[in-house]
């Protein structure tokens, strides 16, 4: 089976060794994307408008991969404090009110003080 690897672009997937999304046969495998935005490489303090650049992160790399996020099946959401999970829920309803993938939420320490939330998606492209 073909296995083709999506790059952001970013140094930081040459130096920690991984894609930004893997494609393999119908799947794609969409690494943890954070709010970063990396046209200005800056990250807003606010959790809403990290999820909601977090989303567009993560559109794009769908694209680059032949899908979108209607495509999406199932969702992980890692957030660096649970007490931020409702604020999110509009976003998530934004991006997945009609698609409503199978989802999982938890906390973590995420690898930057600024990162609030990193969401993690498989999709299935269609046939």
């Amino acid at each position: 089976m073909e296995r083709k690897l999506i790059s952001s672009g970013s140094i930081f997937e040459e130096q920690v060794a991984y894609s930004r999304a893997v494609v393999v046969g119908q799947m794609i495998f969409v690494s943890g994307c954070t709010g970063f935005n990396y046209e200005t490489t800056t990250i807003s303090e606010d959790i809403v408008e990290q999820t909601e650049q977090t989303f567009k992160n993560i559109e794009t790399a769908l694209n680059k991969a032949g899908s979108s996020l209607k495509d999406v099946v199932r969702v992980h959401y890692i957030l660096k404090d649970t007490n931020d999970f409702e604020q999110c829920w509009s976003v998530f309803r934004k991006y997945f009110g009609e698609i409503r993938p199978a989802a999982t939420v938890f906390a973590a320490k995420l690898h930057d003080e600024r990162i609030k939330i990193e969401i993690e998606v498989t999709a299935v492209k269609p046939s």
